[in-house]
């Protein structure tokens, strides 16, 4: 067995070792600098047309900058760094093989200066330089020959299955060492260009009140949080190894002067756009209002409503029930209730009838289909607006009560209609206003003028980086939501 191990990997051993750009060492790795740079142009498109540049080019200009000055006092500086803000609400950033970094716009709702932006992208290139997604890809690859070998020898299959390792760890954080690294790296970058590399701590309190509030808020509704797995996810408040790293990078400081740019950083964010971008609907309270479809939408009051890219689902605080809507393009001039039998394969439908509210030609039928909670009875509503057909679908989780939330579909299918002037401006977003800070102001005010509807004291809080219990501080600057 050990000499059929080295007969297979002896071609590896011989052709994969590689220099260290940081370290100055060999590195065994499958991968060339050049097929690492092929695969990040590559798949660069691929993120892109998953999530779409967000269009503010001063502020992109100022990410490239900001990372462009960092990456010249990189270990990799031969490379050509490219900086993307993305339009996603996520709070990510994330580095492709070669150069390419990306940072959502959702995550720089929650920076407060240009120090803490530069925290973030230097973090992402120590990744890049250190060649951390070349290094993973290795492993991974290794992993999957050691594990077809042993298949062989053994008999024992499934062994030798190759998970997508490197794609999940460029998106939710390669580990606990690799991210050090990246740390260390980040703060050393920081450092020689003239930034305080204690911004990495700073970043980390951020991301990490973030995390307790999403952690809370998803308990309370008895839901999975929406943590954030990426940048620094590794390291909790008060990590020994990542304040060593710290305060290891300031003998790289170039002055005694350190940048900060909290004012100018935070000029840039006005008018960032905060929570749902107009382009996939908007949320406000109970109601759902999409621009580029022109149609509206309103929910019980009172249920929560999560947005994705190709449903909404609301579901009462209580978990035992949930409507989706979904729609669909028409193609061919049918009734509804073809519809629902052609186009949605339901061929069970009992208590059909023809549903008109809106004005607007409909069918409603019940059908058995599978739930979070198994199968159940799931009344469907069909309705036409325009070319689209929109499709409602509802539930309840006790099957002895299969009725209890009937009402409320057909109250939500039967709001379906046509964006009125009025309802076309609510449907342009949320987004942040910067301000300066007046004498009395406090949270609790700004709350109740904010159309923030879910915890909105908090999330000011947030957004300023004085969670759980600041309160503005004079003189300054403060991000509202408008």
């Amino acid at each position: 067995m050990k000499l059929l191990l080295l007969l297979l990997l002896a071609p590896l051993l011989a052709g994969g070792c590689a220099r260290n750009p940081v370290t100055g060492g060999s590195d065994f790795v499958l991968m060339s600098e050049s097929q690492e740079i092929s695969l990040g142009r590559r798949y660069n498109s691929e993120i892109l047309k998953k999530m779409p540049r967000y269009e503010a080019p001063a502020l992109e200009a100022q990410v490239q900058r900001v990372g462009a000055q960092l990456a010249e006092h990189s270990h990799r500086s031969d490379l050509i760094y490219r900086f993307t803000v993305l339009d996603s609400t996520a709070v990510n950033a994330f580095a492709l093989p070669g150069g390419y970094i990306y940072i959502t716009r959702g995550l720089l709702a929650y920076l407060n200066s240009e120090a803490e932006l530069a925290a973030v992208l230097g973090h992402e290139i120590g990744h890049v330089t250190a060649r951390h997604s070349v290094r993973q890809q290795t492993t991974a690859t290794m992993t999957g020959l050691l594990g077809a070998v042993v298949a062989a020898s053994t008999g024992v299959q499934g062994v030798d299955t190759l998970t997508d390792m490197v794609g999940t760890a460029v998106v939710r954080g390669y580990g606990r060492e690799y991210e050090l690294e990246a740390d260390r790296l980040g703060a050393e970058y920081l450092a020689r260009s003239g930034y305080d590399p204690e911004a990495m701590l700073k970043v980390v309190g951020i991301l990490k009140n973030q995390e307790t509030f999403e952690v809370a808020v998803a308990k309370q509704e008895g839901r999975e949080p929406n943590v954030y797995h990426g940048l620094f996810a590794t390291h909790p408040d008060n990590d020994t190894r990542l304040r060593e790293v710290v305060a290891a990078a300031r003998q790289y400081k170039t002055s005694a002067t350190t940048r900060i740019g909290r004012d100018s950083f935070l000029h840039a964010l006005d008018g960032l756009t905060f929570g749902d971008s107009p382009r996939d609907g908007i949320v406000r309270d109970n109601y759902f209002y999409h621009r580029d479809m022109n149609f509206s939408l309103t929910f019980p009051e009172g249920w929560r409503i999560e947005n994705h890219p190709e449903k909404l689902i609301s579901a009462p605080r209580s978990n035992d029930g949930l409507i989706q809507v979904t729609f669909a393009e028409r193609n061919k001039r049918i009734p509804p209730a073809r519809f629902m039998q052609e186009r949605m394969g339901l061929d069970d439908m009992r208590q059909g009838r023809p549903f008109t509210a809106g004005g607007l030609d409909g069918y409603t039928a019940f059908a058995d289909a599978n739930t979070p909670w198994g199968k159940r009875s799931v009344r469907y509503v069909v309705q036409y607006l325009g070319d689209n057909a929109f499709i409602v679908a509802g539930a309840a989780k006790n099957r002895a009560d299969a009725g209890k939330y009937d009402a409320a579909i057909e109250e939500t299918a039967g709001s379906l209609h046509s964006l009125t002037a009025a309802e076309r401006q609510l449907a342009g977003g949320k987004k942040l206003e910067i301000v300066q800070v007046a004498k009395g102001m406090r949270y609790a005010d700004l709350a109740r003028e904010s159309p923030l509807t879910n915890y909105p004291e908090e999330q000011l809080r947030l957004i300023n980086d004085q969670y759980p219990d600041g309160e503005p501080r004079l003189p300054g600057l403060i991000k509202l939501v408008r």
